[in-house]
């Protein structure tokens, strides 16, 4: 072929009842398809320009006749290609021999090609992974959490990472999901309290460790859970650090969390200023005369329906005032869909975005929740802490 490449390339059979040699075959491809095609696909001009290569012959001799294999390159379009594939199969003599050419398939160059790109590419991709490089420590990341999202074990009932018990340092976080993510990024030490409470086995595993971390929300339900850590914990919390404003643990990217617990501060600094910033608001808020929020009356009885929850379970409140069995996080969509006649959610964690678009959804104007962080009020739906009733 001249030096334009080619696109495409036709791949076909060949069988003769007698002996043929390559130079029969390929005189019967240009002297048989001659004057078929129409003179803007003569084999020998298009040939000669360039347009498509040398035919490209392998014979094999057996018992008096032949099969071989015919490819012809070509630079033209699709449609030109396939007229001239089919021309082939027009065929059916080569000298005195009865003949059969069949066309097996036309092959896209470029397509070969790209496959042959991707596939280095992967071993490439795969050779850089295993070098360590900097580029690939996000591919690293994902693989890394297929293999630590399920290492998550059960302490007296609460979820942690593998090393909390042989760790000489543990990281107290809110909840399961905060644990899982951490596992994500290869902290192994975190342990979840799993509940409004401090767990007493907590307690006395913080007591055995050197060094214990609350890792919190970055809005004022990390702020206020903080205060129940030292309250429980007193000598045994060292240091604390939070996810930046307005973020939760469980939903930080690996680089965010390591900056966070590398400017972990002291607990009792943090703890005294903390507190002296939450004294400061109230006084701020008796200052100007503003209104303690209070629940609406109809939500007085909801308290009980909190009491026994496990950590992120619902119940749906019904307007006869009574209350669903303890739904989980995953169910509860779903039971609010199902369920007529609800009026209000009780939910036994922090109030989220999710739970006021569940709320939202259903209707419901008012939830009762463990805790509420800095959003009390989310479109039609109002969310209150037990305080508020």
């Amino acid at each position: 072929m001249s030096k334009k490449e080619g696109k495409y390339v036709i791949h076909a059979t060949i069988r003769t009842d007698g002996t043929v040699q390559r130079k029969d075959v390929v005189g019967a491809i240009f002297g048989q398809t001659e004057g078929l095609l129409g003179e803007e696909l003569q084999l020998r001009d298009l040939q000669r320009s360039g347009r498509i290569g040398h035919v490209d012959v392998s014979l094999n001799q057996r018992k008096g006749s032949v099969n071989g294999e015919i490819t012809l390159t070509t630079s033209m379009d699709q449609v030109s290609t396939s007229v001239i594939g089919a021309s082939l199969e027009t065929i059916d003599r080569i000298g005195p021999c009865k003949a059969s050419i069949r066309v097996q398939r036309i092959e896209n160059v470029v397509s070969a090609k790209r496959d042959v790109v991707i596939d280095r590419a992967k071993r490439l991709l795969m050779d850089l992974i295993g070098s360590g490089a900097d580029e690939s420590k996000n591919i690293l990341d994902e693989v890394r959490s297929v293999l630590t999202v399920d290492t998550e074990v059960n302490v007296n009932g609460m979820t942690a990472g593998p090393n909390v018990k042989k760790s000489d340092g543990i990281i107290i976080v809110e909840g399961r999901n905060d644990v899982r993510n951490l596992l994500k990024y290869g902290i192994k030490n975190a342990i979840a309290m799993m509940g409004s409470g401090v767990p007493n086995e907590l307690v006395e595993l913080a007591s055995t460790k050197k060094n214990v971390t609350a890792f919190l929300d970055g809005d004022r339900g990390g702020s206020l859970l903080l205060m129940e850590l030292s309250g429980s914990l007193e000598k045994s919390l060292t240091h604390v650090a939070f996810a930046p404003k307005s973020l939760e643990v469980e939903h930080l990217e690996g680089k965010t969390i390591t900056k966070c617990l590398n400017q972990k501060e002291v607990a009792a600094k943090v703890v005294q200023r903390i507190r002296k910033q939450m004294e400061s608001d109230d006084n701020a808020t008796l200052g100007h005369e503003k209104a303690e929020v209070q629940a609406p009356e109809v939500m007085a009885d909801w308290g009980q329906h909190l009491e026994g929850l496990k950590r992120n379970q619902a119940v749906i409140i019904l307007e006869d005032g009574s209350g669903s069995d303890p739904l989980g996080a995953a169910a509860l969509g779903k039971a609010l869909e199902e369920t007529e006649g609800a009026v209000g959610l009780v939910f036994a964690g922090k109030m989220s975005d999710r739970i006021f678009d569940l709320a939202s959804k259903a209707g419901i104007d008012n939830v009762l929740a463990s805790t509420v962080g800095d959003t009390a009020r989310k479109g039609s739906v109002s969310a209150y802490a037990p305080s508020d009733l």
